[in-house]
């Protein structure tokens, strides 16, 4: 698949003129798009809710767009509930999905009215001493433990991972739950990341709707909806073939005919919890080379670093480049593409073929929509870069201000370090 940015090098050389690289752009346009495709993919299930994953892009902006289409938000915290309020959701718009939980933000996502999902037993005790009750719709995360595979294919190691309850656990909560007075149950998993597949969900829908099924004949609860969060992936490299939501939809409905209707539970409302999915594609990191280096090898300097993109510094993630205004250019030179942090694995790139790049040039870190700005943090001082949104008519929003030195050092209360050094400022 060829990646082509949806931002052309005239379009960035006017943006720059008002706001300066490096800064994240969204295309309006594409989230749209996907978020109806999204829609029309799961419209045969009448309860179908989409809950974006607020932490792969916090911004207030970009989910009003998304509540257009009904989604609501996935929130782990207590200020992404926040957020989430502030953005206009209320009630069961908000899925809360938390893991060793504060007491606090229990009681926040109750008093939003949002959708608790339980992340272990224990938090059934936890949440009813906290609040002095326990709501009448919950939810539990299950972990099946051991590895998740399709096939011959090992996609990932719930087993490993420090989420959710037992199958055991399951039954055993149920039962204390609906003997406590929950009357709406809900059934939530995770159980492999970034999947790039459209048998992914399918697949993870047929072991929930199984045991939905189990969970409901033996203990009697009433299942109201299964989750089945995210792990929908995107084609971050070239080679791969983007996930067909539409077909996945469809197979996720198979899944729902074949096990829950024949099973009386035909009225399941299906549940998904995407991030990458929903906004990934459609974020651009907008860099400007500074700097070249011929050393033992050949870098290019640029002056976003891995604050506005820890991806590839903390996974080694790939990440598409595009040098804008050479796209038809032949990739023929090696580079490692750079920031300036004081650490070696600051790099966007290593080893890329791309075109010959000179001092100047703008370049588009793909891909950057989810765990792309919101990953981002203040090693070395260095500050979070703005956001922008290009609209459907080609005009350009500032979504997020660029942090500024005021702002990083606005927390030492009682030292106030920028005044000392700015006085008349």
């Amino acid at each position: 698949m060829e990646k082509k940015a949806f931002v052309t090098k005239e379009l960035i050389e006017d943006i720059v003129k008002t706001y300066p690289t490096p800064f994240h752009i969204y295309d309006e346009r594409g989230i749209r798009e996907n978020a109806r495709a999204l829609r029309e993919a799961f419209s045969w299930n009448r309860g179908y809710k989409e809950f974006f994953a607020v932490k792969a892009a916090p911004n207030p902006f970009l989910m009003e767009i998304l509540k257009e289409y009904d989604c609501g938000s996935d929130c782990s915290s207590y200020t992404e509930l926040m957020l989430s309020a502030a953005a206009g959701m209320q009630g069961e718009d908000i899925m809360f999905s938390s893991n060793d939980t504060p007491a606090e933000e229990f009681i926040l996502a109750a008093k939003l009215g949002a959708t608790i999902n339980l992340d272990d037993i224990t938090h059934i005790d936890f949440l009813e001493k906290t609040l002095g009750y326990l709501p009448e719709t919950l939810s539990c995360r299950f972990n099946p433990g051991g590895y998740f595979a399709m096939g011959t294919d090992i996609m990932d190691n719930p087993g490993d991972a420090k989420y959710g309850f037992t199958k055991e656990q399951m039954f055993e909560g149920f039962r204390i739950m609906r003997a406590k007075g929950v009357k709406h149950f809900g059934i939530h998993a995770f159980l492999a990341s970034n999947t790039v597949t459209n048998e992914y969900y399918p697949v993870l829908a047929r072991q929930l709707f199984e045991l939905a099924v189990e969970l409901q004949k033996e203990t009697g609860a009433q299942i109201s909806f299964v989750n089945l969060s995210g792990g929908i992936g995107i084609a971050y490299t070239p080679e791969q073939t983007p996930n067909d939501i539409r077909a996945i939809g469809e197979g996720v409905r198979q899944a729902y005919e074949e096990i829950l209707t024949p099973a009386g539970m035909g009225e399941v409302a299906v549940y998904t919890e995407l991030g990458r999915f929903m906004t990934g594609p459609y974020g651009h990191l907008v860099t400007k080379v500074i700097h070249q280096k011929h050393t033992h090898k050949e870098y290019v300097g640029v002056d976003a670093c891995a604050v506005n993109l820890m991806r590839p510094a903390m996974y080694g993630a790939y990440h598409h480049i595009t040098v804008l205004g050479k796209e038809d250019r032949e990739c023929s030179h090696r580079y490692d593409v750079v920031g300036s942090l004081c650490e070696n694995n600051d790099k966007f790139a290593i080893d890329r073929m791309l075109p010959e790049v000179e001092i100047g040039d703008y370049l588009v870190i793909h891909d950057t929509g989810a765990h792309g700005f919101s990953m981002g943090y203040n090693y070395n001082g260095k500050l979070k870069s703005a956001e922008l949104l290009l609209h459907e008519d080609g005009s350009v929003e500032l979504i997020r201000r660029a942090e500024t030195p005021r702002d990083y050092f606005s927390t030492f209360d009682g030292f106030a370090v920028y005044d000392r050094l700015f006085p008349k400022e």
